[in-house]
């Protein structure tokens, strides 16, 4: 079925349709990765998002159900230039087409990728509908007038509190749309976890007695989860905190910080990162849209972003505070990074 893409700045794009066919609204971001596109599918952090892929071609290895970072697909909608009709792979279980039907979700293919990642870059991410070719223009705008992503962080976090065992220190995860390879991570380590949903207090999480308190990544602005920043806050001095990627943001406005949105965010797992303390440069697994633009007092700089300087990293001078903002567990992305975790559970009580 033909299909287009419509950008809020009124630019459109005409391709083919695949999985789900249906009319989809949301902000549109890409990601470099040549790689991981079924993580990414999954990753509650594109919750709202309508994700294109740089890579010309998509799904030649399928989909297995084994590697994915949340129970079905987070993203609202998938754009690439080239779908794989013949995956091949030994462990491939459905094609993309069949996974996007499961989970009613809209692709669009055949378009220049190229050409609409220019325009986000130059623009900056934007508000888009993917919708019939012969939809009424005005009726797109609406869409996208109508779209909004404010309640993302609670429509992607558990519902309920749950625990894991171990033998290890003792995790209190606050999830804000927690990526299954960051539980994973931890549970490799031994860590016995309490996950926690995002609207939990800080009571909650203090009664359970943690060793270390993990806040996840998560979608969305940090700075519209003000209930949220108030527990982090009477957490401070009480526990441990790490945190990454939304974690990261949310320590830094808790602490007195400031946050920014990119203009076409960074997304892919190909991103330079300098590790200032040990003074080596890692390639790291990102997806985030706002960044700490003020570290707080007292907090200084442990990691930095080769390809703008932006702040990926903070440790605090006093507290057991630490967190990046890039996602050491990569999935999809490099393993170099692995070594954040340890560096996490150093500061467990």
């Amino acid at each position: 079925m033909k299909a287009k893409l419509i950008l809020e700045n009124g630019i459109e794009f005409i391709g083919n349709a695949f999985g789900d066919l249906q009319e989809t609204v949301g902000e549109v971001v890409f990601n470099t990765g040549m790689t991981g596109y079924q993580e990414v599918l999954t990753d509650p952090s594109y919750y709202g998002q309508i994700v294109v892929m740089t890579y010309p071609l998509i799904g030649n290895y399928g989909i297995n159900f084994e590697d994915i970072e949340s129970e079905k697909i987070k993203v609202k909608g998938f754009i690439v230039k080239e779908k794989c009709k013949f995956p091949s792979n030994f462990r491939c279980e459905v094609s993309l087409d069949e996974y996007f039907k499961l989970n009613k979700i809209v692709g669009l293919e055949g378009i220049d990728t190229r050409a609409l990642t220019k325009i986000l870059r130059d623009a900056g991410t934007m508000r888009g509908v993917i919708v019939p070719a012969d939809c009424n223009f005005d009726r797109a705008m609406e869409m996208m007038q109508n779209f909004s992503n404010k309640d993302a962080v609670f429509k992607v976090t558990t519902k309920q509190k749950y625990q894991i065992e171990g033998k290890g220190k003792h995790v209190a995860v606050y999830d804000f749309g927690v990526k299954q390879n960051i539980i994973r991570s931890f549970i490799k380590r031994g860590c016995r976890l309490t996950v926690f949903p995002a609207i939990a207090s800080y009571k909650e999480i203090l009664e359970v007695n943690p060793d270390l308190v993990f806040l996840s990544n998560g979608p969305g602005d940090p700075e519209e989860l003000q209930d949220v920043i108030q527990n982090i806050k009477e957490l401070i001095n009480k526990k441990p905190i790490v945190g990454i990627c939304l974690g990261h943001q949310l320590i830094a406005l808790s602490l007195g910080g400031r946050t920014k949105k990119l203009k076409y965010g960074h997304r892919g797992c190909n991103h330079p990162v300098k590790d200032l303390v040990k003074n080596k440069i890692y390639i790291t697994s990102q997806n985030h849209g706002y960044y700490v633009d003020l570290v707080p007092e007292d907090t200084e700089v442990t990691h930095i972003s080769l390809n703008d300087g932006t702040i990926e990293g903070m440790r605090h001078k006093k507290l057991p505070i630490y967190s990046v903002q890039f996602h050491p567990e990569a999935c999809p992305g490099p393993k170099d990074n692995d070594y954040i975790f340890d560096e996490f559970l150093k500061l467990a009580l």
